[in-house]
């Protein structure tokens, strides 16, 4: 598993009498909320450098998040010309939670037996979303073993904690 090198004291903004106790956000709880988040959205530059936003389901799997996407759409053209991306998910509150922005180099995944295990954490992770025949994404196993889907592995550069904590808003980096 990627663990950072360091972690930045958080910059704090709006500061209130207790904002001098306002600490990093750990490694372990960032990490605790990327593997339990449903929904991403991946950022991708497309070749003449327009930004591309789109959400996306994801898997945290041995030290790395995994996406996919289908051969001809757009974030797969993007990541060809440019595979630096990130990967973003949190809370939509302004006063609770924490945002969490994953960058990293997008690699597409070709090991047969990785790809397996990828399938297995999203298939642990989503459940029924994905093993069920009524799912949202069912078959989507079949898709990443055919081909028809990329699957991308993004391994951390720089990872960013954005939290609220009533009101009290901290910003934390981790570089790997």
């Amino acid at each position: 598993m990627n663990t950072p090198t360091h972690s930045q004291p958080p910059a704090v903004h709006n500061p209130r009498t207790t904002a001098s106790q306002v600490t990093a956000t750990a490694w372990a709880e960032a990490l605790r909320r990327l593997e339990a988040a449903e929904i991403f959205w991946v950022s991708t530059v497309r070749p003449g450098g327009r930004l591309h936003v789109t959400p996306c389901i994801a898997a945290w799997h041995d030290g790395a998040l995994y996406f996919s996407t289908g051969r001809g759409e757009q974030k797969a053209k993007n990541l060809a010309h440019d595979a630096h991306c990130a990967l973003t998910t949190g809370t939509n509150s302004l006063t609770d939670g924490i945002d969490l922005v994953v960058e990293g180099t997008a690699e597409a995944v070709a090991d047969r037996a990785l790809l397996e295990e990828v399938i297995t954490a999203f298939e642990t992770k989503y459940g029924p979303h994905i093993t069920s025949p009524e799912g949202t994404f069912h078959g989507i196993g079949d898709e990443f073993r055919s081909g028809d889907a990329v699957v991308f592995a993004v391994a951390p550069g720089t990872a960013y904690g954005f939290g609220r904590d009533h009101g009290v808003y901290s910003h934390t980096r981790w570089t790997f």
